[in-house]
């Protein structure tokens, strides 16, 4: 038991170890602010989990979020698509098989929901119309200028903008041009660090809330007839509504009526029923908030469920390395005894070999069996001489082994064979 004991305490302090970074990580992603701002897996102030939530409970609706990467939208007929907290610039200029991808999921029935991240600085894009590559010049509409006297709408310049652009691979379209709305800005009336909400009024006759506050400047102009204002900041939309085909498009220049803190202490339910309508599935997109989901073999064993078949395999492993290390049977009273050569040179190491191999009663019997294998053929003996040798050595075999004198025998049989007595 002593033997196993620090391999014991080595495997406590590891499983310790882990349960710790398990915590930690659970503590974080319990959270949720290792994720991006309106995220539906952040449970913060900043994030959507509520909404996402809120909406899996109620009963016949099915929510899910989009991971992916493809630009595919749902198959699904009677689906509401969420694109919250998106960036004005994604907008301005999309792939033409996006907007194809978009027109076929719009005009089959289904919801778009395009809400924007709160700005309180505008930045819009002029494009070159010599080079097919874009050229951003950013005018941004902050406090600084806002306090000197600076416009107060910045509206979009749509007649520097090109109806279609080229790049190596991609056909790029603009989207505001295509659907018939522009962006612009109207700044926030500041409150030292931060900025005060302003408040946009229902302008579309529905049961939804008469005024709202608003945290965002970003204003929708130039909007073609097809659009429905539902909320307006003075004479420009901040909630458009727009059919296409047997579907409709929303976008919204903010997203905080969606945040959590929102749905604790500015919530408007019949705002959000609007917003996803009469569809009973939701899609929340998160791949544009960075959050997406790499194909790997981790996702095929969470898809497949096989979750079982890994830690079996990680057993297997373990029990192989486990295996190799030790012998799984008990050792032997002979395999304990230590076994090793004590001595430094050649002559010590055969002495060794010969006290472990040789009972100390034949030493002398084997040493002049294995001389007489190499004395005899070489010559070197004359055979007198040998027969000498072996009568001393069978006289000396003959006694019983309390009476025999191996040193003694090994001297006279070293003074026949050297010839210090002569021979009769």
């Amino acid at each position: 038991m002593k033997n196993y004991l620090p391999i014991i305490v080595l495997l406590g302090c590891a499983a310790i170890l882990v349960f710790g970074i398990v915590e930690l990580f659970e503590l974080r992603f319990e959270a949720g602010d290792v994720y991006p701002p309106y995220s539906s897996l952040r449970a913060d102030p900043l994030g959507t989990m509520a909404l996402y939530e809120s909406l899996g409970k109620m009963p016949g609706v099915t929510v899910r979020r989009d991971f992916s990467t493809s630009n595919r939208m749902p198959e699904e007929r009677n689906t509401a698509y969420l694109h919250l907290a998106g960036e004005p610039r994604e907008w301005e200029w999309v792939p033409d098989d996006l907007v194809q991808e978009i027109k076929g999921f719009v005009g089959g029935g289904g919801r778009l929901v395009i809400t924007y991240y709160p700005e309180t600085s505008y930045s819009h894009y002029d494009w070159d119309d010599e080079n097919t590559n874009s050229v951003a010049k950013t005018n941004s509409v902050d406090s600084a200028s806002s306090k000197s006297g600076g416009t107060n709408a910045v509206p979009a310049n749509p007649e520097k903008k090109k109806k279609r652009r080229i790049d190596e691979e991609t056909e790029w379209i603009s989207l505001e041009d295509r659907w018939g709305f522009h962006q612009g800005f109207e700044k926030l009336e500041p409150d030292g660090d931060t900025y005060t909400p302003a408040v946009v009024e229902n302008k579309s006759g529905l049961a939804l809330p008469r005024s709202l506050k608003w945290h965002s400047g970003i204003i929708f102009t130039n909007c073609d007839p097809a659009w429905q204002t539902i909320y307006a900041r003075g004479t420009n939309a901040v909630v458009i509504e727009r059919k296409i085909g047997a579907g409709s498009v929303v976008i919204a220049s903010d997203c905080f009526f969606v945040s959590n803190e929102a749905m604790l202490s500015d919530r408007h339910a019949d705002l959000i029923a609007w917003m996803i309508g009469k569809n009973n599935r939701v899609v929340f997109d998160e791949a544009h908030l960075g959050t997406t989901e790499s194909p790997g073999v981790a996702s095929l064993m969470r898809k497949y469920r096989l979750h079982g078949l890994g830690l079996g395999l990680l057993l297997l492993a373990a029990l192989f390395v486990w295996k190799n290390s030790t012998s799984l049977a008990p050792p032997q009273a002979s395999e304990r005894r230590e076994d090793f050569v004590a001595g430094k040179d050649s002559a010590a190491g055969f002495v060794n070999l010969l006290r472990r191999n040789i009972s100390p009663g034949k030493i002398f019997e084997v040493c002049f069996a294995e001389w007489k294998k190499s004395a005899a053929p070489s010559g070197t003996v004359s055979r007198a001489r040998l027969q000498q040798a072996e009568a001393i050595f069978q006289s000396e075999k003959s006694r019983p082994p309390k009476e025999r004198n191996p040193f003694t025998a090994y001297r006279n049989i070293s003074d026949t064979l050297s010839k210090r007595k002569p021979l009769l």
